[in-house]
């Protein structure tokens, strides 16, 4: 039973998230905490993975798609890969510093939470917002070193935080920003994968559950990019909002459960 509800949630956040261009991990990761069914540094670095799976499947199957700016995204997604190390290395410490698995998870939700937030205020209000159209390389490294370590440090292994980057210093529209999202996200979990292997920081954890969860993830990258493009941009917002409120109220759930 254990390994099946793993499988349906870790199915549904790829698909959605792929969709959306959020990676699944800002939906596996809280859903999974809230269950208890794993400790908080096992979900942290499977979730890692199937979003790593979900994002191979979605860059390849786009790879041709002319929604992917490439020379915009790379240098995000070279940021964003420092940033994972930086926000795995985050990450050890305060679990070092705490020694409590549930003082971690509440960190990680409650920030998490504010920054749901953040992005749902700033997606209902775009409308009215004067976007920017930033150039180069410097920029985007710097902001894809943000974003690294922050999905990184929560264990999500991307977020809603892209969506709201890509719209405002890039002026990209909610379909483009999605498909260099899932590109900045695959960069920033391989570089993540690579530290966590080279510095033995893997946690303990079932096979079974594994290779479920990174089925799930590679299929639903694949069904991911094939919505994607039969969707309209209206659609995924609106699938996006929805996403926004649901994790919101799994982080106010997680935080309160954990700190009590």
């Amino acid at each position: 039973m254990t390994i099946a509800f793993v499988f349906a949630v870790c199915f549904i956040a790829s698909t959605i998230g792929g969709i959306c261009g959020i990676g699944g991990g800002v939906v596996i990761k809280p859903l999974l905490d809230a269950t208890g069914i794993m400790s908080v540094s096992t979900v942290s670095f499977l979730s890692g993975l199937t979003v790593l799976a979900m994002a191979c499947i979605n860059v390849w199957k786009n790879r041709r798609s002319n929604e992917l700016d490439a020379p915009r995204s790379i240098p995000l997604g070279i940021g964003a890969a420092v940033g994972g190390v930086a926000g795995k290395l985050m990450f050890s410490a305060l679990k070092k510093a705490v020694n409590a698995d549930n003082t971690v998870g509440a960190v990680q939700a409650i920030v998490l939470g504010i920054m749901v937030l953040g992005t749902l205020l700033y997606v209902l209000n775009k409308s009215r917002i004067k976007t920017k159209d930033i150039g180069g390389w410097v920029m985007p490294v710097v902001i894809g070193l943000v974003l690294g370590i922050c999905s990184s440090f929560l264990g999500i292994g991307g977020g809603p935080m892209n969506l709201a980057v890509l719209y405002y210093f890039f002026s990209m529209d909610t379909k483009k920003a999605a498909v260099n999202s899932i590109l900045i996200i695959l960069l920033s979990q391989i570089a993540s994968l690579i530290l966590s292997l080279s510095t033995g920081s893997v946690p303990q954890f079932d096979w079974l559950i594994l290779a479920g969860m990174v089925i799930a993830g590679a299929l639903g990258g694949f069904l991911s990019a094939r919505l994607h493009k039969k969707l309209s941009a209206a659609l995924t917002d609106k699938l996006f909002i929805g996403l926004l409120v649901v994790i919101f109220g799994i982080c106010i759930y997680n935080a309160v459960r954990m700190l009590a």
